[in-house]
This record gives C-alpha cells, sequence and structure tokens, in this order.
C-alpha cells in the first residue's frame, strides 16, 4: 500500500471517532452526576455508556493506525454507530426516559456526530473496496 493511501479517508475517520468516543467516554464517565441532573437522563446510563466508550475509542484508534483495515471491522463499526444514531432517536421519541431541553440537544447533537462519522467511514470503505478492486 502507498503511503498516499496510508491516511485514507476510512482512517481518518475511524481516528475522529476515536477522539470524539473517548473524549464523550471520559467526560460521561467522570461527570456522569452533573450531567444526569442537566440533562434529565439516568447517572447509571451516562456512566456505563462513558465506560463502554472508553475501550471502544481504543478500539477505533488501534482500526485507524493500522496500514489497512479490514472490511469486515470497518462495515461492524459503521453498523454500529448506525445503530447508536437509532438508539439515539429511539431515546427520544420513546417515554422511557424523560430529558430536559439541554438533554434533548446534547443527544441530538451527538447522535448527528456519530451519523457524519458513520457516513465519512462508509464513504471510505467504499473507496478502499474501489481500490483494491481497480
Amino acid at each position: 500500500m502507498s503511503s498516499s493511501t496510508n491516511w485514507s479517508l476510512l482512517r481518518l475517520a475511524l481516528l475522529a471517532d476515536a477522539i470524539a468516543s473517548g473524549a464523550m467516554g471520559v467526560l460521561l464517565a467522570a461527570a456522569a452526576a452533573p450531567l444526569a441532573d442537566w440533562l434529565g437522563l439516568p447517572l447509571v446510563l451516562l456512566r456505563l455508556v462513558g465506560l463502554i466508550l472508553i475501550p471502544y475509542a481504543g478500539l477505533l484508534a488501534y482500526l485507524g493506525t493500522r496500514q489497512a483495515t479490514s472490511r469486515l471491522p470497518a462495515q461492524l463499526i459503521v453498523a454500529g454507530n448506525v445503530l447508536w444514531v437509532a438508539g439515539s432517536i429511539l431515546l427520544l421519541v420513546t417515554d422511557l426516559f424523560s430529558p430536559t431541553t439541554l438533554g434533548m440537544a446534547f443527544v441530538i447533537a451527538q447522535a448527528l456526530v456519530v451519523a457524519i462519522l458513520a457516513e465519512a467511514q462508509f464513504i471510505g470503505l467504499r473507496r478502499q473496496h474501489r481500490l483494491a478492486a481497480g
């Protein structure tokens, strides 16, 4: 693989996702109590999500720093991000939780970021596949 393809869109999108997921994970894990009050979301949910996002960010960083990113793991990351966005929407449209206005804005904002990252990863994955086929 040439050095020009080393920093493909897929790799950059995975690394951006790693940074965003890691930052969100640390924020949620460390500040779950005040965030729960401000966002109107359960403390346990925020802390658990934060603790899950931290190792997930490590996985993304690992995948993003490989010379080549295997197709299946990248597809699973994209699918997971799409499911994350769907879950965020469900959180807002069901009566399971009662987020504050700030909480709704927070959920929407993070879902938009995840959707953008998923789109970039999908496009990068498609480009990688075309380069490999061509």
